[in-house]
């Protein structure tokens, strides 16, 4: 019995050898569109936070309805642009503040894409069904992100005034009463 005590280590220091393995090779991977992308060399290639003031671009983006955020469409109106993941914490209580926001101004011409950077756009799908979430929402894909990548972090919102210029920039979890403060923008 004793001579068994080093085979049986031996074993099971080669079965941890493998799963270390295995979870390094998975560890920070991501998967868009069947690509695999580094969490890491993406977050270090994230552009500077906006700076308020600055002009903001949206390209097109298919919603998850089907439908597309045009940037015409947007033109002349305010746009919040809101990142955010099914997965992120700080996301899961901003959101429900973020739709009251959306049901409260988008009579008022507010325009918004909320963009998922969820790792399957079918999480983003689920996540926005069960809570109920009528905000318009759009999955990110990897050649989507490399025209307008997000800058490290989530939750991020900005605000973009009818101007086109940058009125409010925030990294991080919003409590209600920034959310609310947003509508002086508007």
């Amino acid at each position: 019995m004793l001579q068994d005590i080093p085979q049986l280590i031996s074993r099971r220091l080669l079965g941890l050898q493998l799963v270390s393995v295995a979870l390094m090779s998975v560890a920070g991977k991501t998967w868009a569109q069947g690509k695999p992308v580094s969490a890491f060399e993406e977050e270090n290639k994230a552009p500077p936070m906006p700076l308020e003031g600055q002009t903001l671009e949206v390209p097109r983006i298919q919603r998850l309805d089907g439908s597309y955020f045009e940037p015409a469409h947007a033109q002349g109106k305010p746009l919040l642009v809101y990142w955010w993941s099914s997965t992120c914490p700080f996301c899961a209580l901003q959101s429900p503040f973020m739709e009251k926001f959306w049901k409260e101004h988008q009579s008022k011409g507010l325009q918004m894409i909320a963009l998922s950077v969820d790792r399957k756009r079918e999480d983003a799908v689920a996540y926005i069904q069960k809570r109920g979430y009528t905000f318009p929402v759009a999955w990110t894909t990897y050649e989507w992100r490399q025209s307008f990548p997000k800058p490290k972090g989530l939750p991020i919102t900005l605000l973009r005034a009818a101007d086109g210029k940058l009125a409010y920039v925030v990294k991080g979890q919003m409590d209600p009463e920034e959310i609310e403060a947003m509508a002086e923008y508007l």
